[in-house]
């Protein structure tokens, strides 16, 4: 089946081209969300309900990129997923990231500097190269979200690996429209309120065996552990010993809405987005991309696209349009009427 005839399962007002910044909910996501606030307003249920949800969105973020359910932990935020592994970083330890990373995958290595870890930058068109002889950790976007750059994840894990770097990916921009596989990768975080469509308080991370071994569980709590009182500390063999105790309500959201995204297919989906994100470069004399983000210097854009009702974003100073599985020419043409 095409994107098309899941059309009916969104309601968007014309001109939604902000996902980046948040998705809007399919139905199913949304109407297990009010069933779950329904039940919770008059006291229907007690939370296990709510948990299978956890459970069933943690298996299906898995087999979005490749991984084993039993290597995926579930939290609340980036920044917090990040923090065991910068933890577990030796003195001295030096950090690669593109310079324009969003800070939720820069802030968590720069707590460090005490500690002697250095964050050098590289800029996009440039960062492959700069993964040499004397970086530690290569820490970077699949996607960026101010530019939509998407990273070229092969070269990235092979120039890692030629210096013994670990590989750690912010996937919150890329989960939901890019085709993925972790093979190569120590650890993939994503944030799952914007190509996932799930509620703002869902983060799913990867992390490999190896590197797992390295960490501590930092934020040890009862829904990593095996009982609710008591001194004594038991914790899961497996990527569940990092688990953050989970927002029960956005995981009912999180759930049917990554389900659906497998129905649907990525690679669907990415042809879909890439379609109408080249659609809308193209109105405004741009060549071709193959992201779902477009990023231009586009003079007086955000005055113009308020006039029209359109919605999207300025970062950096530049027009960010972001185009995802509800999208429609529909709104390519909107936004570029806006614009003329």
């Amino acid at each position: 089946m095409a994107v098309a005839d899941y059309a009916h399962l969104w309601e968007p007002r014309p001109g939604w081209l902000n996902t980046a910044s948040y998705g809007l909910p399919p139905r199913p996501a949304w109407e297990a969300l009010q069933v779950a606030l329904a039940d919770w307003h008059v006291g229907a249920t007690s939370w296990e309900p709510w948990d299978a949800s956890t459970v069933r969105a943690r298996e299906s973020f898995a087999r979005l990129i490749g991984a084993p359910a039993a290597d995926v932990f579930v939290g609340s935020t980036v920044s917090a997923a990040l923090a065991p592994i910068a933890a577990a970083l030796p003195d001295g330890a030096k950090v690669l990231t593109d310079s324009v990373e969003f800070t939720s995958n820069v802030f968590p290595w720069q707590v460090h500097a005490d500690r002697g870890i250095e964050v050098v930058t590289a800029p996009s068109e440039d960062f492959v190269a700069a993964i040499r002889p004397g970086v530690d950790v290569v820490a970077v976007s699949v996607v960026q979200s101010a530019t939509g750059t998407v990273l070229d994840l092969p070269a990235v894990v092979a120039a890692g690996r030629r210096i013994g770097a670990l590989v750690v990916l912010d996937a919150s921009q890329a989960v939901g429209w890019l085709p993925l596989d972790v093979t190569g990768v120590d650890a993939l975080v994503a944030h799952s309120y914007k190509w996932m469509m799930a509620p703002r308080g869902a983060t799913f991370g990867y992390l490999s065996p190896a590197l797992r071994d390295r960490c501590r569980p930092l934020h040890a709590n009862w829904y990593a552990g095996s009982s609710y009182y008591g001194a004594t500390m038991e914790l899961p063999a497996d990527a569940r010993a990092f688990d953050q105790s989970p927002a029960w309500f956005s995981f009912v959201g999180a759930a049917p809405a990554l389900e659906l995204l497998e129905e649907i297919g990525i690679a669907e989906i990415h042809r879909h987005n890439v379609a109408l994100a080249n659609e809308f470069r193209a109105g405004l004399g741009l060549p071709p991309s193959d992201s779902a983000i477009v990023s231009a210097d586009v003079p007086g854009a955000d005055e113009a696209f308020k006039a029209a009702g359109v919605r999207a974003a300025v970062r950096d100073g530049r027009l960010r349009a972001s185009f995802h599985v509800y999208s429609t020419r529909a709104d390519v043409q909107l936004a570029l009427d806006a614009l003329s």
